[in-house]
């Protein structure tokens, strides 16, 4: 290999190496200019007359960007290679691909593609080189196709010799360009991809010479041959496709046999092939286990009805037919089709190869006698290279199984151990292969290319409208090219699709066209199959799958569902008797892949959730609940209210926090008037809590003014169970700020309390606590400690020292005392509160995080800003874990912190804290709230002090 180098005196250099002793060296990538005397040639270089040449400015391009990635050597196609000598020309081209990739760099020159305004020299904005880069020549040349995608490192440069990027990041432009999957770019195997799809990527592509463009590509397929130039484009192609079928053929056995049982692929019992979009890691795994193997292999493709499994194996037929002598469809749905599958499979043999032994049967009327016929041939030893598709095997005959109606497709496999099958099933279960579950697109791009072929509308990857739409039906590749069929038939828009998606599911889709590609035909009827088999298995799946309807899609766990048992219903009791009732049940669905076992669901408190797709979610609602139940609606309501646990209980809010969906899922429910609470209202006030300890203070108020009016009505104005809710009201007011309100509901509260349950009630003391906050609040700090001291006496004695109700007036009175300037007295309180949470729930409890903050202000107010810090961070870091970074308690810490970044003269520091406060907090309570406008106070006396006197005004005013 000869390589180039530039010494001292900036001339050029040829150094020659043999194939072991090769140095690292880099790769000019780049189009010869159309006077191609202008290119520096092996001669100009030996002569020192480079620099005289135009086309030495890409090579001292070249020269200077290996310096400065540290390379001493470089190659150039033009003067590397001493073209005159027709042995070595063909050994170049020969050698090439293979040089490209081992280069450690290689860099593409783009001649083409400026990045400064012409004469102006100007830089133009960022990225406003993209539209010359899409069009530019070198995406058209025939020789830069191994050039992109055999080195591993491809950087693109402009003609200022500017970087744009390279191959990775740049990988979505270049695929749109080229059509070249994004796989081949970061280096995937090239035997994973047919000679049709490899000699797509060079349709477009020419060369200056015409049988370089057969020759340009000895490399991608890794073929050699002689050079014959001016034998012309045709003989050079045909000789490259002989070289191709010959090399597959080597592959797979000698030429004699392996044109023995050639077989042609027939399209006419495929199902409809589309482009398949994305999947690029199953064909390449799928390719990985299933070729080349001394011994059968086989490959069982499971998922979910509609994901795309039929698509998948479709694509693979066709990407490697020719590494095949014969490839199969069958039909799997039930034992006649397949058996007519073996007919159909017969009459290709005998067409094909007339002379097979499997022609004896070609007349049969007996299908028994094809189908061992058929099974013969494919057991034949030499006979070693076919592929079956068995597909669509979704009524197994499983262990134990005596339905008869159901498959057993170990009776229809062949004997010998050789071939390859691929086995498609919506069953997890199936174990007649490696398994590969197929899953939903993950890639928006992905499923915004199905729904753009599929609609026929272009350049929608930008359309926040179909972005929209695709994160609504979730990758599933049947629902994608379902919308895409309706919209290419109509002028509807990407949102009012959605939004008829959404209130008008089953109608859309029994009105959408019917889909050729997939055997099911439509999204409302693709699930049928799989229910009719849930039912015969067992009775409480199916009633699970409609029950779900009524709760969110992600996340419904075993101990959500136990409350159900107290239900008058026997199913439901059946199904939550125990885990492995209810694990039986689930179990099903999973297999049939309409619910997932999802980890991301499995939380630190509770059994793991199960999900189920949003299409799927959508259809249980649709159809299986066509007509509403309401017995079910209540049911769920029931089981989602009573799982809400009390604050005090062990990581509460992580419970908290999993309800949250299925709790809004009935607030909405309840809203519309689609279910009856009557009799039920403390599942309103139960949602309330919820709301309120999420810190959805809104939401928490309107289910608040629903419960205490059916609890008015229904118990009365002085029930216990009112007064409870009107309590709560309070509290709720005051996290408004509308201390007003606030105050009226705690004395409503509290007197009823003291008249049905005395004064001395915990319950009435808690009404006593609440109302010594308000005061607090109100700055009636002298009515606050009244009450508090009340409410400490009487929990102390109902209570005791320790319990969790008594620490928590303990913690107010802390409060209190700091802002009554008793800082030692406040100290005392915090530390007795603070060791009292930890010892009762933990370091990390909420509570405790809330003494851990209180103490870090008094740590403040004492001036030990170290120690109140620490305590911030403590706290700050706690509740982002339990509550997330915009609770409002959240929030107030962070709000405290800026205050003690702004006393320790950090004000940067402070300034980005109070930023995030506010923004938390108009979002979480509006821009009016006494606790939005003290920390919009806290910017301004910032600024002001930062001599940002303008903002500072602003925050005022």
């Amino acid at each position: 290999m000869r390589l180039l180098e530039r010494k001292s005196n900036d001339e050029l250099m040829l150094r020659e190496f043999s194939d072991e002793d090769v140095p690292a060296y880099a790769v000019l990538s780049h189009t010869w200019a159309i006077d191609n005397t202008e290119e520096v040639r092996y001669q100009d270089v030996e002569a020192g007359i480079s620099k005289s040449k135009a086309g030495y400015k890409k090579i001292r391009f070249c020269a200077e960007q290996a310096m400065t990635d540290g390379l001493r050597y470089f190659w150039v196609d033009t003067c590397c290679i001493d073209k005159r000598n027709n042995t070595e020309l063909s050994k170049a081209i020969t050698s090439m691909f293979r040089w490209y990739q081992k280069a450690a760099r290689c860099y593409v020159y783009l001649s083409d593609v400026p990045i400064q305004n012409g004469n102006a020299g100007t830089w133009q904005p960022d990225n406003a080189w993209e539209l010359a880069f899409r069009k530019s020549w070198w995406f058209t040349r025939g020789w830069t196709l191994q050039e992109l995608i055999a080195p591993t490192s491809v950087e693109f440069f402009s003609s200022e010799g500017k970087r744009l990027g390279d191959k990775l990041t740049l990988e979505t432009m270049i695929y749109n360009i080229t059509g070249i999957p994004t796989s081949v770019l970061r280096q995937g195997l090239l035997t994973d991809f047919s000679f049709h799809e490899k000699m797509s990527w060079a349709s477009h592509r020419r060369t200056k010479e015409p049988e370089d463009e057969a020759y340009s590509l000895l490399g991608i397929f890794d073929i050699s041959m002689p050079l014959l130039y001016g034998e012309g484009k045709e003989k050079a192609m045909k000789r490259l496709c002989e070289e191709i079928d010959k090399s597959h053929k080597a592959l797979t056995s000698t030429g004699a046999e392996f044109e023995r049982f050639i077989i042609v692929l027939s399209l006419t019992h495929i199902p409809e092939a589309v482009q398949l979009v994305g999947r690029q890691k199953e064909l390449t795994e799928m390719h990985r286990l299933l070729y080349g193997h001394p011994n059968r292999s086989a490959v069982v493709l499971n998922g979910l009805g509609g994901i795309g499994k039929t698509q998948l194996a479709v694509a693979y037929a066709h990407r490697h037919k020719e590494k095949y002598t014969a490839i199969f469809w069958v039909n799997a749905s039930n034992k006649d089709s397949l058996k007519l599958s073996f007919g159909q499979i017969n009459q290709q043999i005998t067409r094909d190869q007339p002379t097979a032994s499997v022609s004896t049967s070609v007349d049969s009327e007996d299908l028994d006698d094809v189908v061992r016929a058929v099974m013969n041939w494919l057991n034949l030893s030499k006979n070693t290279h076919w592929l079956l598709i068995y597909d669509n095997y979704d009524n197994p005959r499983l262990s134990g199984d005596k339905d008869e109606s159901t498959l057993d497709l170990l009776r229809f496999l062949p004997e010998s151990d050789h071939g390859s099958v691929i086995i498609t099933t919506r069953l997890s279960r199936v174990a007649l292969g490696y398994r590969i579950q197929v899953k939903k697109l993950v890639d928006t791009h992905d499923s915004l290319e199905i729904l753009s072929n599929a609609s026929g509308r272009r350049g929608i990857m930008d359309d926040p409208a179909a972005v929209e739409l695709t994160k609504e039906l979730d990758g599933l590749p049947l629902a994608l090219s379902t919308a895409g069929a309706y919209l290419e038939q109509v002028t509807t828009t990407f949102s009012e699709y959605l939004r008829l998606y959404k209130a008008s599911w089953l109608k859309l889709q029994t009105t959408s066209p019917q889909l050729t590609s997939y055997e099911d035909r439509s999204l409302h009827t693709t699930w049928q199959l799989s229910l009719d088999q849930i039912e015969q298995q067992n009775v409480l799946s199916a009633r699970l799958l409609k029950l779900w309807a009524y709760f969110d899609r992600h996340d419904v766990w075993f101990e959500l569902l136990q409350h159900g048992y107290s239900a008058d219903n026997d199913w439901m009791q059946s199904l939550v008797e125990d885990t492995i009732s209810f694990d039986t049940a689930v179990r099903i669905l999973c297999n049939y892949g309409l619910v997932d076992a999802d980890p991301s669901l499995h939380e630190t408190v509770g059994s793991g959730g199960y999900s189920m797709h949003s299409c799927v979610h959508s259809w249980t609602v649709s159809v299986l609940n066509k007509d509403w139940d309401e017995s079910l609606a209540r049911l769920a309501l029931t089981c989602i209210a009573l799982e809400v646990p009390d604050n005090k209980e062990n990581k509460w809010w992580l419970l908290q926090r999993r309800l949250l969906a299925h709790a809004t899922r009935h607030d909405n429910f309840v809203a519309n008037g689609k279910v009856n609470t009557a009799g039920m209202e403390w599942t309103l006030h139960s949602l309330s809590s919820l709301y309120a300890d999420q810190g959805k203070l809104a939401e928490a108020e309107r289910m608040y003014m629903r419960a205490l009016q059916g609890r008015e009505e229904a118990l009365g104005p002085k029930h216990i169970s009112t007064l409870d809710t009107v309590n709560n009201l309070g509290i709720l007011y005051t996290d408004q700020g509308k201390l007003a309100e606030a105050e009226r509901m705690y004395m409503r509260a509290l007197q009823g309390k003291e008249e049905a349950l005395g004064p001395k009630h915990t319950s009435t003391l808690d009404t006593v606590n609440n109302l010594g906050n308000l005061y607090a609040d109100q700055g009636k700090l002298a009515e606050a400690e009244g009450m508090y001291i009340r409410a400490l006496q009487g929990r102390e004695e109902a209570l005791g020292p320790k319990h969790t109700s008594t620490l928590d007036t303990v913690n107010n009175l802390g409060i209190l005392y700091k802002n009554q300037g008793k800082l030692a007295e406040a100290e005392r309180m915090y530390t007795r509160a603070l060791q009292g949470y930890e010892e009762a729930l933990g370091p990390k409890h909420i509570s405790t995080l809330q003494t851990v903050n209180n103490l870090g202000i008094l740590y403040t107010d004492q001036g030990k800003l170290a120690e109140a810090e620490r305590m911030y961070m403590r706290a700050l870091q706690g509740k982002e874990e339990a509550l997330g970074p915009k609770h409002i308690s959240t929030l107030q810490t962070v709000n405290n912190l800026g205050l003690l970044y702004a006393d320790q003269g950090k004000l940067a520091e402070a300034e980005r804290m109070y930023m995030r406060a506010l923004q938390g907090k108009e979002e979480a309570l509006g821009p009016k709230h006494t606790s939005t406008l003290d920390t919009v106070n806290n910017l301004g006396i910032l600024y002001q002090n930062q001599g940002k006197l303008a903002k500072a005004e602003r925050m005022y005013m």
